[in-house]
């Protein structure tokens, strides 16, 4: 009779593990490759509705596990042996389209034969109309391109059994809305529709309800921003250059995103903190696609200490250990306020949110109190002193070589071709980043000039590819 009343009173814990999802051994065996074990709240709380084929509404921000997620849902439905776009990602920017469709392949290696197209804008169009020709089974892409695609008869959806819209709030914020409504009226009545979102107005509810049935919804907090110290600074618009370079000579932080509010103002900045012995580059919408990829790759591999951005042009920034975030220009949103400081103190780490706050900010400021029901007390500027620029820069220089994917390029090839015979450790070689057309090692500054000269005048993959070093 004890031991019938505490098996009445246990309290049964749903399995985080992705082992207790049903998937094959095959898939379960290289996402234990892959280092995924136990799933994120937001991939325990979807997965199983999302492999029970349900429509799904998710609020999760970047960081959050959710390309994972839904990586796996389309995964688990592909027919390798039908040669149909079965699998479609919309993405706001092709940062986030690059981003995701690596994680869907390095999700797909169990599977032989699946063949993933990224369809994205700033790309030449030929080539991918070549590789349309033979369908592929997943396309991840962003909404003009797609569109001219469908408008040239090269894409076909009709076969599509999941469609996922990754960021659909940016997506509407950038005015894709027409875009978005015109490619899905071209898929199946029946698929899987999943839609993820940062945030969540009206015109997300309101697009739910126009394309899908009976969606589950699933939300997931920011968890981590209780390790983020946020500090807020008294500024008049006058001195904000003044105050951004005392609190970078008094914090100096290794890797910070600095955001803007506009294009102009995000180049502005940058261009003082170079003119001011700073390593700063920015990004925002003016860029060309090639120029976005170096600056975002520069970044990434701390070539470059600091990245000043807009919030569109950041969207799919990804840095493992982001020190702080400052805030140039206070958003006009708390909710965008809090996506972007939840870049930093991530994996329990400790995170800095600085922010310039001016007359015309207390809205703003009440805002993001309320938001998050804190009090903020701001600080004078003036307890930051005036000293001597402390240069803030990358511990690595990018070195571009003329050829990738197209050549037939892989990063063992560029690492083999620096440390082979005579030449550099290892342990000086960071990030390699390969593009369709160019490729990109991170050296650590002390053997850049070393390893330029090894790579002129050495080959890769028994060609010659001209090299230069980025500055």
């Amino acid at each position: 009779m004890l031991l019938a009343n505490i098996l009445w009173n246990l309290t049964i814990v749903p399995s985080t593990d992705f082992s207790s999802l049903s998937l094959s051994n095959a898939f379960l065996n290289n996402l234990e490759q892959l280092g995924y074990i136990k799933m994120t709240p937001i991939q325990a709380q979807s997965l199983p509705h999302l492999l029970n084929k349900k429509d799904l509404i998710g609020k999760a921000k970047t960081g959050s596990g959710k390309t994972v997620a839904f990586g796996i849902a389309l995964l688990s439905k592909i027919q390798p042996t039908d040669y149909s776009v079965q699998a479609l990602v919309l993405c706001p920017t092709r940062e986030l389209a690059d981003q995701v469709s690596k994680e869907i392949r390095k999700l797909a290696r169990h599977t032989n034969n699946i063949k993933l197209l990224t369809l994205c804008g700033g790309m030449p169009f030929g080539p991918q109309l070549s590789s349309l020709e033979h369908p592929p089974h997943i396309v991840v892409g962003t909404p003009g391109r797609l569109q001219e695609h469908l408008r040239k008869g090269s894409l076909k959806l009709n076969k599509v059994s999941t469609l996922v819209l990754d960021e659909a709030d940016r997506m509407l914020d950038m005015g894709f809305l027409a875009d978005i409504t015109d490619i899905i009226e071209q898929t199946n009545n029946d698929r899987q529709t999943l839609l993820f979102s940062a945030t969540f107005p009206d015109s997300i509810k309101q697009m739910s309800t126009n394309i899908q049935a009976s969606p589950i919804e699933v939300s997931v907090e920011d968890s981590h921003q209780s390790n983020i110290k946020q500090l807020f600074f008294d500024t008049p618009p006058s001195q904000r250059d003044k105050t951004l370079l005392a609190i970078l000579n008094d914090y100096q932080p290794k890797s910070t995103v600095i955001f803007c509010n506009t294009k102009r103002s995000t180049q502005e900045v940058a261009d003082m903190l170079r003119q001011q012995g700073h390593h700063a580059l920015a990004i925002h919408g003016d860029l060309e696609q090639r120029e976005r990829d170096q600056v975002l790759v520069r970044f990434a591999n701390h070539s470059c200490a600091i990245l000043v951005a807009t919030d569109v042009a950041a969207r799919g920034l990804d840095i493992d250990d982001l020190q702080a975030v400052i805030n140039y220009e206070i958003s006009r949103d708390p909710e965008v306020y809090i996506h972007r400081i939840g870049r930093t103190g991530r994996a329990g780490k400790k995170g800095l949110a600085l922010n310039l706050c001016g007359p015309d900010d207390e809205h703003k400021i009440s805002d993001i109190e309320a938001y998050q029901q804190i009090n903020v007390e701001l600080i004078s500027s003036d307890t930051l002193q005036p000293q001597p620029t402390i240069p803030l820069t990358g511990s690595m220089t990018t070195l571009q070589i003329d050829g990738g994917r197209k050549q037939k390029i892989r990063p063992g090839d560029i690492l083999g071709a620096l440390t082979g015979e005579t030449g550099i450790e290892g342990k000086y070689v960071g990030k390699i980043n390969i593009f369709d057309r160019w490729s990109y090692v991170a050296v650590h500054n002390s053997q850049a000039n070393r390893a330029l000269k090894k790579l002129g005048a050495g080959k890769i993959k028994g060609k010659n590819f001209r090299i230069r070093k980025l500055r």
